[in-house]
């Protein structure tokens, strides 16, 4: 007999927004006119607990009893009506059992329970067959969920295999081109084929065959997630065509050469790329002295300026740090997830400067998301599914880890069907004193903190390199992962604390590339215990291990006698802090698994960054009407002015987003100077977002909320000037 319970909650009718939205949606957008009702119903089976232990769990974790209707082991059905429950893929983290595993076993205070969930989904009405089938299909995406068993499980206690020793790639040595390409296939790798063969050559040299974490490493060391390729291919030639639009493009150009000129000199071997485009400027005025507060270092976590502040009379040095992420393809193919790590991601930059991130802003482009659903392009999801779902991800996420998004907009146009565009933008601030930069020496050790490692993840940098074909939403199930942002909240905690920082050397976050990226660019010798590195479950294999991104980790060098000190401070913040590499004199990159040497890298080899890619651009003049500028029928033919005027309010790109935007909180922290909409009703958008530096003022935040542009602890960032700027001036006083 099983010693699983199950528990059905659901909310009453009153409260059943979720369910009255989902049926809104399945009526109007996939036509589902013989649906007549929808219930929504948590599904929790609990192990391990007794009875009185469960009847707590069930009133004071599970259901809120004034607004949930619950029932035990079996769900009621009327007749006529059909369920089915889904849940999130096996690896996949779900927040709703971690949370409610935590809280049970606090109020239990024994051993820590096992919660496994589904959402049941009750459908009402004379439905067909295929009606229900259509119905799942729209509401499981296969990246991230699955349609659950009905009955239920005898333990959920999982079994999993053995995980087979790492192999070597036999025969890798002497493979033809033809033989290459065969293996880049059949491996899904990311790197070109020129890559691999840069490989062979090197593993030549080392007269051994490579392992196949070796070839994953290097696939995701070097995928343009966590190396830019495309911004640092060599550009051969370009060729701007003339015209009326293209003609700025050609002044800018050569006003980028004649850059080059000045801040290169006689270096005119150096390549065209995007990203010294990109960085020509800064460079520039560097060279004529102009940048004198941009805060200079090896770590290259976010882009930095130092801030003079003034607290209680004293001026005191702040580094204040921007960072963009950008979460485009997790976001097409999971939208929440994808989302939500967008925001995750982009905290995790600066927050690995040792700052504190206090304000975020979220720049979206989306196709029409009223286009039916019918008229999906194979491969990808509803337009609709992705803008909504994409904006409860992110909001969720900001909205539990306590961070104010002063600035939500999102841009519509026909071509974002191709590739959706997600970008997440934070500030965050520290003083300059409180953050420590070193090059770490031999003998110094690697702490992992936060989260555990589980198959989450796998290959997302690579995944987001790659081109993607109709199969795709398919097979990158593992690749978008579920944040936790209570756990990075920790964190946030932990380097505010200067005890804390003035022992920290270097720090990277666990972004695309998991322990390999994450650890193996804090410096250039490393030996990594793989078998260390705190797991989510059992089964992980050394690559899995090794190239995993599961969420809300840190990779944290310190000196070996600051070993105790770190670990106490993290165990007060309930993280989970692990030694897993030791710094070494000898410049590789080794890891260790299971007392096999997996990965044996040299740093000179890694530091290539793999074979050069090569381009040329044509500039063609633009002769399509701006789809910004088109001005639809409706508008010309207008009667009069008011039709015109309310026909032009109702484009996507000119109507309100006040809905949009007030699903984040732009007010926490109490920072927020400038509110996402002002004017004398609050109707009218900002075209920035300004915040307050969270100083500490006495025992409260700095109460400064004179105007940007006159305040030196104000920080002001805007989408349409494309950069963060603080200003370090006090023009005018309170």
């Amino acid at each position: 007999m099983s010693n699983i319970r199950r528990l059905f909650v659901e909310k009453k009718d009153a409260f059943a927004v979720e369910a009255h939205g989902l049926l809104a949606d399945l009526r109007n957008n996939l036509g589902m006119s013989n649906l007549t009702g929808m219930r929504i119903v948590n599904r929790y089976d609990v192990m391990g607990l007794s009875d009185e232990e469960f009847a707590m769990a069930k009133q004071l974790v599970l259901s809120e009893p004034p607004v949930d209707n619950v029932v035990e082991e079996e769900l009621p059905l009327a007749a006529g009506e059909a369920a089915f429950a889904v849940e999130l893929l096996p690896g996949q983290y779900d927040q709703r059992e971690d949370f409610a595993e935590q809280c049970i076993q606090l109020i239990t205070q024994k051993e820590r329970p096992m919660v496994a969930a589904a959402k049941v989904y009750v459908l009402e009405g004379e439905l067909t067959a295929e009606e229900v089938e259509k119905i799942k299909a729209y509401c499981i995406n296969p990246i991230e969920a699955r349609e659950a068993e009905q009955a239920k499980p005898e333990t959920l206690i999982s079994t999993c295999e053995e995980p087979e020793k790492v192999k070597s790639v036999t025969g890798f040595l002497t493979m033809s081109k033809e033989e290459a390409e065969a293996l880049r296939q059949s491996m899904g790798l990311a790197m070109s084929l020129d890559d691999l063969l840069w490989c062979q050559k090197y593993f030549n040299e080392e007269h051994r065959e490579p392992t196949i974490t070796e070839i994953r490493v290097l696939d995701t060391y070097w995928s343009d997630h966590c190396r830019h390729t495309t911004f640092m291919t060599q550009i051969e030639d370009v060729d701007i065509v003339p015209g009326t639009f293209t003609q700025p493009v050609q002044e800018a150009y050569d006003k980028y050469m004649a850059a080059r000129d000045e801040v290169y000199g006689e270096d005119t071997e150096r390549p065209v790329t995007l990203m010294d485009i990109a960085v020509i400027g800064m460079k520039k005025l560097r060279k004529e002295g102009k940048l004198a507060d941009l805060d200079q270092s090896e770590e290259i976590n976010a882009c930095s300026i130092v801030v003079p502040i003034e607290i209680d009379g004293k001026t005191e040095e702040w580094l204040v740090m921007f960072k963009n992420e950008t979460h485009n393809h997790p976001t097409e193919i999971e939208p929440f997830g994808g989302a939500a790590t967008c925001l995750g991601g982009a905290i995790r930059d600066p927050l690995s400067g040792r700052s504190y991130v206090y304000q975020a802003m979220r720049v979206t482009g989306s196709a029409d998301p009223r286009t039916p659903i019918s008229e999906t392009l194979p491969g990808k999801l509803p337009q609709r599914k992705i803008t909504i779902g994409a904006a409860a991800g992110y909001s969720s996420y900001g909205n539990q880890i306590g961070l104010a998004t002063g600035h939500v907009q999102e841009y519509y146009h026909d071509k974002f069907v191709a590739k959706r565009m997600e970008i997440g933008g934070v500030i965050g601030a520290a003083p300059r004193s409180a953050v420590r930069r070193e090059r770490p020496a031999a003998g110094d050790i690697v702490v992992l903190l936060g989260g555990k490692t589980g198959r989450d993840g796998c290959g997302g940098a690579t995944g987001s390199s790659k081109e993607h074909t109709v199969d795709s939403l398919m097979s990158c199930g593992a690749e978008v992962q579920k944040g936790n942002p209570p756990t990075e909240r920790k964190i946030q905690r932990l380097f505010r604390n200067p005890a804390i920082t003035a022992m920290i050397k270097r720090c990277n976050d666990f972004g695309a590339g998991g322990v390999s990226v994450a650890i193996g660019e804090l410096t250039d010798g490393l030996v990594i215990d793989l078998d260390k590195v705190p797991k989510k479950y059992e089964g992980l294999d050394g690559t899995e291990l090794a190239i995993s991104e599961s969420q809300e980790r840190m990779a944290v060098v310190i000196a070996a006698a600051d070993r105790d000190a770190f670990i106490k401070y993290a165990d007060e913040e309930n993280l989970e802090a692990t030694v897993v590499a030791d710094v070494t004199e000898e410049p590789r990159l080794v890891m260790f698994w299971r007392g096999d040497k997996i990965v044996d890298l040299s740093r000179a080899f890694l530091d290539t960054n793999g074979v050069a890619q090569h381009t040329n651009i044509v500039v063609s003049e633009e002769k399509e009407d701006n789809v910004f500028e088109q001005v639809p029928a409706e508008v010309t033919s207008a009667a009069d002015l008011e039709a015109a005027w309310l026909a032009n309010l109702g484009r996507l790109n000119v109507c309100s987003e006040k809905g949009l935007s007030e699903r984040f909180d732009s007010t926490i922290g109490r920072g927020t100077v400038m509110m996402p909409f002002g004017g004398k009703t609050q109707l009218t958008p900002s075209e920035g977002m300004v915040g307050r530096i969270p100083v500490l003022h006495g025992n409260t935040t700095a109460a400064s909320v004179m105007a940007c542009g006159y305040n030196p602890n104000v920080a002001c960032w805007s989408p349409f000037h494309g950069a963060m700027y603080a200003v370090t001036e006090s023009v005018v006083r309170a």
